[in-house]
């Protein structure tokens, strides 16, 4: 809580209540929820939030590097509140989303450098594949 709390002063931006309850949602799950799916799991203890408001703070979240914004490739976002660079991986099957653990891509920023001028700054990896549960079915 700290965190949030420190960053928002030093971005000299206004800490409300919506967007400490998505901030803490987003830390508090494992699952990479898109904005609607924060929405609904907000509602009963935020009657008053709108989707739009939801939309506002992750968005915020976002630019001051509280929050990652994980584009899978389904036409809407899904919001991670595990910062550390890591890859993905989505079931194309259900679209699930989790994190795949252990894994760091950081040595390949500076592979990638002997084949390109590019200055590599980032990376984001995705996987793709059938989760446990369609695996099964």
């Amino acid at each position: 809580m700290n965190n949030i709390t420190s960053v928002f002063k030093e971005k000299g931006l206004k800490l409300t209540p919506q967007r400490i309850a998505v901030y803490k949602y987003l830390k508090s799950t494992k699952e990479h929820p898109s904005a609607e799916t924060v929405y609904k799991a907000l509602q009963e203890d935020y009657p008053t939030m709108s989707l739009a408001t939801v939309y506002k703070a992750l968005k915020t979240l976002v630019e001051v590097n509280l929050v990652q914004e994980i584009n899978v490739g389904e036409g809407s976002f899904r919001y991670d509140g595990n910062i550390h660079p890591h890859p993905h991986i989505q079931c194309l099957n259900c679209g699930r989303v989790d994190d795949i653990e252990n894994l760091s891509f950081s040595k390949l920023n500076e592979e990638v450098k002997e084949y390109t001028d590019y200055s590599v700054l980032s990376n984001k990896i995705y996987f793709y594949g059938l989760c446990p549960s369609c695996k099964h079915e």
